[in-house]
């Protein structure tokens, strides 16, 4: 018996809720990205301990993968689909430019569920961040270069794993929209610009206020 059916109950109607979600994807099960301004951006999430069938959540995972990578990005929070469960999928692959110094590395697929990170000393990195949700611009955001990052798995089980460089900064965005923050609280302001204008002006020269180079690909 897994962790979160062990003394758990199903939310019912938490439970309809999401497979009706589930079905408002298209074709292909790409479910809709709510925009800043939605509220459930801007709310704690409630945690995690069994509320879905494990039928339910395993399509919802699915579902989530499956709009992330088309979006594309390489992390998705369950608020930005409109649920406000402790939720979220992340991926990312090695890239061609092997001068990137965003530190980018391998971050196999997980759904990370209840995460939170914790810094490991007190380097920081700033690059451009986007987000899935705040469509069409990104920004420069300094956060941990190297994290202690927790999450439970589908089965409820505790994960532990030290991540540095670019997964770490993708964890700890996706941890942070479960917590109703988006990385446009803590940017630069005054570098917030379009992706075009991104592309543009800033991936060849040092980008303003930060000690970084290149696009940053959008996060969730």
């Amino acid at each position: 018996m897994t962790m979160f059916t062990r003394g758990s109950s199903i939310d019912l109607g938490l439970n309809r809720a999401v497979e009706s979600l589930l079905r408002s994807g298209d074709s292909e099960g790409i479910l809709p990205i709510v925009q800043v301004g939605e509220p459930v951006l801007r709310q704690p999430t409630r945690r995690y301990n069994g509320q879905l069938s494990k039928n339910t959540l395993t399509k919802l995972i699915q579902a989530m993968r499956t709009t992330m990578l088309e979006a594309p990005g390489v992390g998705l929070a369950a608020p930005q689909i409109g649920l406000g469960i402790a939720l979220a999928v992340v991926e990312d692959h090695i890239r061609d430019d092997q001068d990137d110094p965003r530190e980018i590395s391998e971050f196999p697929f997980h759904a990370i569920i209840n995460p939170s990170y914790q810094p490991i000393g007190t380097e920081t990195r700033s690059f451009y961040e986007g987000c899935l949700s705040f469509d069409g611009y990104q920004a420069v955001r300094k956060r941990w270069r190297n994290i202690t990052a927790r999450w439970q798995d589908v089965d409820g089980t505790w994960h532990e794993e030290q991540l540095h460089g670019w997964p770490a900064r993708i964890f700890q965005h996706e941890t942070d929209h479960l917590s109703g923050e988006l990385y446009i609280d803590r940017a630069q302001i005054r570098s917030l610009a379009t992706e075009e204008n991104v592309e543009d002006y800033w991936c060849d020269d040092p980008v303003p206020i930060a000690a970084a180079r290149e696009l940053g690909f959008k996060l969730s």
